[in-house]
C-alpha cells in the first residue's frame, strides 16, 4: 500500500498500485479485481483517478509509430505530452490540443477529453483521435474508431476511465513551421470589456485570460487577455532563427518543501494579483515566446502545488453558456471577491460547441469556462457549495477532472447520468457521485 493523491493533494488515500507493460498481466489483474481504476501521472486535481486498487499506466510509455508524412502519432497510454513534444516538434508538428501542463499522459488527456486555449475554434482532443485500443472489464482488448466499436470509442473519450484501460491510440497532429508563438497581450478594466474582446477575437487561434478574482466594484473582472498564433520563421528574432524547431528544456527548479498552510492567505492573493497586473502593464504588448512559455508557464516551477500547504488545494472549474456569461460570471466573481477565501489564480477561456463523439461525462460545451484555485480550508467548502448553486442557476456544469467535492445532486442535475454505463472501473469520484 502507498499514499496517493492527485495534483491538488486532496484527498489523500492509501492504495495498492499495480504497474506493468505486459498486457497479459494487466488482463489477469482486471479479471481478478471487483473494482479498480487506471491512473496516469496524477495531474487531475481531485479524486477521479483514485481508488483502493489503482492500475498505473506509466509503464506503457512508448511511441509505437510516427508517420511524419500524414502527421499521425501512434503511442501508448502512459507516454507524457512532454515526451511527445520532444518527438514531434523537431519534425514540424504540435499537439492539436494541449492543457496547461505538458506533464499529462496521453490516455489521461483522452479520458478527460482535454480542452485548451483553442477550443473556441479547434475543439477538444477527442476530435483528433482516429483509433483507441482499450482493455475492457473482462480483460478483452478491443480496438475502436468512430465507425468500428463506436460505442466504446465514444464512451472512452471524456469517459474518466470508466470504459476500460486505454492501452494505445492514434492521434492526428498539427503542422507548424516553428516552435514559437506570437503572443498579443491586452489589459482590460473589467469583465464586460473582457467578454467583448473574446467575441471580437474569434479568429485568434488561441485565447486565454488571467482574471483578478479578488477585485471588486468597478474593477470586478479586471484582466489580461492573451492571444496567440504559431509563429512563422519570419516572425522570429535573429537569436531564434538558428533553431526554429527547438524543444522545451527540462525543468530545473523544484519547490524544495511544502509551504505552511497560512502562507497563501487572502492578503497574499491580493498582493499576487496586483503584482501580476502591474507586470502585465509594464511588459511589451506583442512578444515572441517559445511554446513552453506560452502554453505551460506553471511547468517552470516543479511541484508548484506545494505552495498551498499540506492540506492541498481545490481548483474550481465550471462552464456557463455564452448567453449567461456576463451575468453568471459577474455574480460568481462577486461571491468570490467578497468571501474571506483568497483566489490565487483565475483563468478564463471561451469554449466552442460540444463534441458529439464523446462520453456524456465530457465537460466542454459552448460558453465561458473559469478555473479558480483555492487552498483547502473549512470555509472553502461552504463557498463552493454556494458557487455550485449559481452554476446550476445559469445552466452550467463542473469539470470532473478538477472536481473533488461536488454533490450527487449537483452532478445529477448537470450531467446525463442515465446515459453512463459503469462496470468495475470506478474511481472514488465515481462512488462519491453515486454512479
Amino acid at each position: 500500500m502507498e499514499s496517493c493523491c492527485n495534483w491538488g493533494r486532496y484527498p489523500k488515500v492509501e492504495a495498492e498500485v499495480f504497474s506493468t507493460d505486459r498486457y497479459d498481466d494487466l488482463a489477469s489483474l482486471v479479471k481478478s479485481e471487483q473494482v479498480l481504476i487506471a491512473r496516469g501521472n496524477g495531474r487531475c486535481y481531485g479524486d477521479s483517478a483514485l481508488q483502493k486498487k489503482i492500475c498505473s499506466t506509466l509503464s506503457l510509455n512508448k511511441c509505437l509509430e510516427f508517420d511524419v508524412h500524414q502527421g499521425i502519432l501512434h503511442a501508448e497510454a502512459g507516454i507524457m505530452l512532454a515526451d511527445i513534444l520532444h518527438i514531434i516538434v523537431p519534425n514540424g508538428f504540435f499537439l492539436p490540443v494541449t492543457p496547461g501542463t505538458k506533464w499529462v499522459t496521453l490516455a489521461g488527456a483522452v479520458a478527460s477529453n482535454i480542452h485548451g486555449k483553442n477550443h473556441h475554434n479547434g475543439g477538444a482532443i477527442g476530435r483528433y483521435i482516429d483509433e483507441i485500443t482499450v482493455m475492457t472489464d473482462n480483460g478483452d482488448i478491443i480496438t475502436c474508431t468512430p465507425s468500428l466499436n463506436s460505442d466504446l470509442f465514444k464512451s472512452t473519450i471524456g469517459g474518466m476511465g470508466l470504459s476500460g484501460i486505454i492501452l494505445h491510440l492514434k492521434l492526428r497532429l498539427k503542422k507548424i513551421e516553428t516552435g514559437f508563438m506570437v503572443q498579443e497581450k491586452i489589459c482590460l478594466p473589467g469583465l464586460k470589456e473582457l467578454l467583448e474582446k473574446f467575441e471580437t477575437n474569434q479568429d485568434s487561434s488561441y485565447s486565454v485570460a488571467w482574471i483578478d478574482a479578488m477585485a471588486k466594484g468597478k474593477s470586478l473582472g479586471r484582466s489580461v487577455l492573451f492571444l496567440g498564433e504559431h509563429a512563422l520563421p519570419e516572425d522570429l528574432p535573429l537569436p531564434y532563427q538558428n533553431d526554429v524547431l527547438r524543444v522545451h528544456e527540462k525543468t530545473t527548479f523544484r519547490l524544495p518543501f511544502t509551504f505552511p498552510s497560512f502562507f497563501l492567505g487572502k492578503a497574499v492573493a491580493k498582493f499576487f494579483n496586483q503584482a501580476y497586473l502591474l507586470k502585465a502593464k509594464m511588459t511589451r504588448t506583442i512578444q515572441v515566446l517559445h511554446y513552453d512559455q506560452y502554453f505551460y508557464p506553471l511547468d517552470a516551477i516543479g511541484q508548484w502545488n506545494k505552495f498551498y500547504g499540506h492540506k492541498g488545494f481545490l481548483q474550481y472549474q465550471f462552464v456557463l453558456p455564452l448567453e449567461h456569461g456576463l451575468e453568471g460570471l459577474t455574480q460568481i466573481l462577486e461571491k468570490i471577491s467578497s468571501s474571506n477565501s483568497g483566489a490565487h489564480l483565475a483563468v478564463l477561456k471561451q469554449l466552442g460547441e460540444a463534441e458529439e463523439m464523446c462520453s456524456p461525462l465530457s465537460f466542454p460545451m459552448k460558453g465561458y469556462t473559469l478555473a479558480v484555485d483555492f487552498k483547502v480550508s473549512d470555509a472553502i467548502f461552504k463557498l463552493l457549495d454556494e458557487l455550485d448553486q449559481l452554476v446550476l442557476k445559469y445552466g452550467g456544469r463542473l469539470y470532473l477532472t478538477k472536481d473533488a467535492r461536488m454533490s450527487k445532486e449537483m452532478f445529477a442535475a448537470t450531467y446525463a447520468v442515465d446515459q453512463i454505463n459503469v462496470t468495475k472501473f470506478k474511481s472514488l469520484q465515481t462512488e462519491r457521485l453515486g454512479l
